[in-house]
């Protein structure tokens, strides 16, 4: 009897949890449906399970998203693609809620089982659906029925296709904006399957109304309308029918509508050809540099390197030039961000001479720039530059300005200045960084600022790796070294810090014969907080260096600390004793 009654428990209990009040459990049922599945089989998953799943009326989002989710990977529980029409009805209902990520959810399920159905199989079930949710009397089935007729029109015979554009094109025009806005946003992905006669005909139609909609809404979706049409038409069409809509965007009443275009301006130049970009493009790109909205002067300004490699240098210089020196000193630091982070990418194409003169000096106004952001996207891109004029004229421009931000009152400025300095050096090489920035790094380590002395220390550990150990024991140990016997117990307390950081980058040779000493020199200083921290450096140093050194020289100094009068320096050494002892038991 308990054999027969096995398969109907997961069942029962799914239906008992799917019913409870609460939604965890509702929840975790949804989610364990492929076990469920299995354990029922594929003909009474097909008979009993999917149907229970279409009448179940849930009302919570989470339920009905987890729900929508499980359904698209449905189809091997039920039998294969061949029964893969028993999930339409459950994923049809899902369609129609209110909430939009489930519809969403269910939409992309549909269009995954959509995908792997046989072609019969999308005629009869899936097509007919598309139809209903197109014609549902709530809005939300129309909204999501506009994502489903890619899958739905290729299979389609020739009669069905016609009904199938005729219906898009109703759904274009729909009263909901909603509708409208769904079907502008998925006409390209419509478009790419459409025959090539019926896109110049019918879609571009159904693309004109969409461009003059008077919700701004929907005007800017059929912006990345206009990027997937041109990729679509033939050149010569795209410059007759896509290129007089982007120059009217360009100048659209809706400043949503300009970022968009502004933000895809790069894939329309590529959609309409470099001709046509230099004659009716450039003038609207530089409208939307200069536009009177700061969110389309970011999108603009951050589109500005890829436009340039478009043009020729002439045409940049002429036109794009002035307003990037424009847009240097705008009033959002969101636009200078903008511009900098891209601005380095123009030396390539405008060449040596038009950099020097035109973009060497921007890139200084910027590096003086008051917020941090723009600074750090001109000195994190300076490479670019760098192979274009060359290390000793950057050096000479640039230099100073780094030098003198370095020694900003402002320590937030010098801290930021300190995190680009194992860039900076990668970028320009050890025997420049040699000349010009190693003794800064030393004297950050005396900075009056616990965050930038704590920086410079990572700041030379960074440097060590960049560079190498041989480069770190000539040019950063000795003076590192020498800074223990600093009067002031916080600088000392800096060094031990640095010793600490360095010590896994210089290897246990170089740890063991030059900064274990100093360490342990360390331990008899007078100040609790510097014996403290030597016990914590020992601890780090423990795992480095070899055992014999940790029994000669770590342990007995740890052991001389633990019976030290101050119960922090007592703590900590107690503390590094034990880990000792237990980096020894697992070794």
């Amino acid at each position: 009897m308990a054999m027969i009654d096995e398969p109907l428990y997961p069942i029962a209990v799914l239906i008992d949890e799917l019913k409870n009040e609460d939604i965890q459990l509702r929840l975790n049922s949804i989610r364990r449906l492929s076990t469920i599945a299995r354990a029922l089989g594929e003909e009474r998953t097909r008979k009993e399970l999917i149907p229970f799943l279409s009448e179940n009326n849930d009302d919570d989002d989470e339920v009905l998203l987890a729900m929508a989710e499980e359904l698209g990977v449905f189809i091997p529980y039920v039998g294969g693609v061949e029964h893969a029409n028993v999930l339409l009805p459950p994923l049809e209902t899902l369609c129609t809620v209110e909430e939009t990520c489930v519809r969403d959810k269910a939409v992309e399920s549909l269009c995954r089982i959509g995908a792997q159905m046989r072609e019969p199989d999308l005629v009869e079930s899936f097509i007919p659906l598309v139809k209903r949710l197109a014609a549902g009397e709530w809005f939300t089935a129309r909204v999501s029925s506009c994502g489903l007729f890619h899958i739905a029109y290729p299979s389609a015979p020739e009669t069905l296709k016609t009904e199938l554009r005729a219906i898009y094109s109703q759904l274009c025009q729909d009263d909901m904006p909603m509708v409208r806005r769904s079907a502008a946003s998925n006409l390209g992905k419509f478009a790419a399957t459409v025959e090539a006669a019926h896109l110049k005909a019918d879609i571009m139609s159904i693309f004109e109304d969409l461009t003059q909609d008077d919700q701004d809404s929907v005007r800017l979706l059929a912006v990345e309308g206009c990027a997937a049409l041109g990729k679509l038409l033939e050149p010569q069409d795209c410059v007759a029918h896509i290129l007089p809509v982007i120059v009217n965007f360009s100048q659209d009443k809706s400043w949503r509508v300009r970022y968009m275009v502004a933000n895809q301006l790069y894939e329309l130049c590529e959609a309409v050809g470099p001709e046509p970009t230099r004659s009716d493009l450039v003038p609207a790109y530089v409208r939307l540099l200069r536009d009177n909205e700061a969110e389309v002067r970011i999108a603009a300004a951050g589109k500005v390197t890829k436009f340039c490699r478009i043009l020729n240098p002439e045409l940049a210089i002429q036109h794009i030039l002035p307003c990037v020196k424009e847009l240097s000193s705008d009033s959002s630091q969101h636009v200078r961000s903008a511009l900098a982070s891209v601005i380095m990418g123009m030396a390539p194409v405008l060449g040596k001479d038009a950099t020097i003169d035109q973009l060497l000096p921007i890139f200084l106004s910027l590096l003086k720039d008051e917020f941090p952001d723009v600074r750090l996207n001109i000195i994190s891109k300076l490479d670019q530059v760098n192979q274009v004029i060359g290390i000793d004229l950057l050096s000479q421009s640039l230099l100073p300005a780094i030098v003198e931000l370095a020694e900003d009152r402002h320590w937030r400025v010098r801290l930021a200045i300190i995190e680009y300095i194992p860039l900076l050096a990668s970028q320009l090489g050890v025997g420049f960084f040699d000349d010009k920035l190693g003794a800064l790094c030393m004297q950050w380590l005396k900075d009056k600022v616990y965050s930038i002395r704590d920086a410079a220390a990572n700041n030379v550990k960074r440097l060590a790796e960049e560079f190498g150990p041989d480069w770190a024991m000539q040019h950063i140990i000795p003076q590192v070294l020498d800074m223990i016997n600093n009067p002031h117990y916080l600088y000392r307390m800096t060094i031990l810090h640095a010793i600490s950081l360095l010590a896994p980058v210089m290897g246990p040779e170089i740890t063991c014969s030059k900064l274990l000493p100093v360490v342990i020199n360390a331990a008899k200083d007078r100040v609790p907080n510097i014996k403290f921290n030597v016990a914590k450096v020992l601890q780090s140093l423990t795992p480095i260096v070899d055992q014999s050194v940790v029994d000669k020289t770590i342990r007995p100094c740890l052991v001389e600390l633990s019976e030290d009068p101050d119960v922090d320096v007592r703590f900590f050494a107690s503390q590094a004793l034990q880990a000792s002892d237990q980096i020894m038991m697992s070794s």
